[in-house]
């Protein structure tokens, strides 16, 4: 049965805030798993996430919860795919039941009984009408009142997912049951019982009604509730995104929706759902996800293997990869880091990430391309006293008014037209020209044309970190 009135339609919030640690160095603190190509070349998990809630006749035009420094790249990778939606900000990571709470919030200002779908943006469903079909039959179970869940058929029992053991059948809802509790990841013994006893995977998705998750919320989270609500009244406008207030959404106790209401609830219902799921959440999942040739390996990019199986062989960039003779790894490699792990190990890069950070490793969290909201920029060449840096800015895109004190800067076009503006006087410079920027001089940089804007950019002086930037008027209100 398709819906086809607007008071019918399922909101979609999709919750995509999460840094992937596990799996560096492809998915960074810079660019999230999410937002990266790792699963299909075509696009990003957060473009098919996106996608997958696009019919009309079953979802309302979809939310997005992200992280400030994400807004640029989730408007950009919405715009590839060509879909409008509101983007609202977290001012800082509080995890799932403060943003559950804003997007009920958000849903209810609209009509308080509209059902609402929380996803996350980094899973892999490919088959997008029976995740349809599945969030249409549990919106039954939500208009009666109940906070559904989806619950995965378990194909292995796996120890890396929640679960969820099934009560007696709802009333009124087909398919659906009550949940009779939610079991924190066991161990391998404790999967294998669950499994015997018919319990599902918990894959985080909810619907419910606003007015029932806001009631709830308010019984078991009021601060959680109280500290969305204020977030949500002092929010500001900034473009096409809304600003979370900061000082009030801090204020948020720091705790999980499974926490905070999924556990203490008597209204969770259950509706089991056999499609294929992946959260893709380390590089062995990703490996489980991808196709395999005849010896069980997974590889993209520029790979060549010698008497190697069951492997998953990542390549980025122009770089060439090999490996000869291993079995069950993993192999990462990216322009500035390498990864070489066992496939069942593949967890602990998150424990690898940590170590990374504590060390003062720049790659932890940064790529070498840096995505802004202008464009991007990527490292060439770094020595003692110079910077080597590959410039793309978009059409329309323009950087800051800024200045340096410790650095000058060359620039030379290599592709298209850039609008320079130097201590007040413009200029256009065209492909196989240059600049120079002298230290101090208030510049900035555009794209007035409509192919992407190439340059290179050389940097000398003393200092030539990112902290050495003065801006005096910016666009993108940094």
């Amino acid at each position: 049965m398709e819906h086809s009135s607007v008071a019918d339609q399922i909101y979609p919030i999709i919750l995509c805030g999460g840094s992937g640690t596990r799996l560096w160095p492809a998915s960074r603190e810079s660019m999230p798993k999410q937002f990266t190509a790792l699963v299909d070349a075509r696009g990003s998990t957060f473009q098919a996430t996106v996608e997958r809630v696009t019919d009309a006749s079953t979802f309302a035009r979809p939310t997005v919860i992200t992280a400030a420094d994400a807004r640029f790249i989730v408007a950009e990778q919405l715009a590839q795919v060509g879909v409008g939606a509101d983007i609202l900000l977290e001012p800082e990571r509080r995890d799932s039941a403060a943003a559950v709470a804003v997007a009920a919030l958000h849903a209810a200002a609209r009509d308080p009984q509209a059902v609402v779908l929380i996803l996350a943006a980094d899973h892999v469903i490919e088959d997008a009408p029976a995740f349809a079909a599945a969030a249409r039959a549990a919106a039954i179970g939500a208009r009666a009142g109940q906070i559904m869940t989806l619950g995965i058929a378990p194909t292995k029992p796996a120890t890396d997912y929640g679960y969820i053991r099934r009560g007696p059948a709802l009333e009124g809802v087909p398919g659906a049951y009550a949940v009779a509790r939610f079991v924190e990841k066991p161990n391998a013994e404790g999967a294998h019982d669950l499994i015997a006893e018919g319990a599902l995977w918990n894959a985080g998705y909810f619907l419910f009604r606003a007015d029932v998750m806001l009631a709830e919320l308010r019984r078991h989270v009021p601060a959680v509730l109280d500290a969305a609500e204020a977030a949500l009244e002092h929010a500001t406008r900034d473009l096409d995104f809304v600003r979370l207030d900061a000082a009030a959404f801090g204020q948020a106790p720091k705790t999980s929706i499974d926490y905070a209401v999924m556990e203490r609830t008597e209204l969770a219902g259950v509706l089991p759902v056999s499609f294929a799921w992946s959260d893709v959440g380390t590089w062995d999942a990703v490996w489980g996800v991808l196709g395999r040739d005849a010896q069980g390996n997974a590889v993209r990019g520029r790979v060549e293997l010698v008497e190697t199986t069951n492997s998953l062989v990542h390549s980025e960039g122009e770089g060439l990869t090999t490996v000869v003779g291993l079995d069950d790894v993993v192999v990462v490699t990216t322009p500035d880091a390498v990864l070489v792990a066992s496939k069942a190990r593949s967890g602990q890069v998150k424990e690898l990430v940590a170590q990374l950070r504590a060390a003062g490793h720049p790659e932890a969290d940064a790529h070498r391309r840096m995505y802004r909201p202008w464009g991007w920029y990527q490292r060439i060449d770094l020595g003692e006293r110079f910077q080597v840096k590959r410039i793309q800015v978009t059409p329309g895109g323009r950087l800051s008014l800024q200045k340096h004190f410790h650095r000058a800067e060359h620039w030379v076009v290599v592709r298209g037209t850039a609008e320079v503006t130097l201590d007040g006087a413009v200029s256009l410079v065209h492909e196989n020209e240059a600049i120079y920027l002298p230290i101090g001089s208030m510049h900035r940089l555009a794209n007035p044309g409509r192919i992407p804007l190439e340059l290179i950019e050389v940097q000398v002086g003393s200092y030539t970190g990112e902290d050495d930037i003065v801006r005096t008027e910016d666009i993108y209100g940094r």
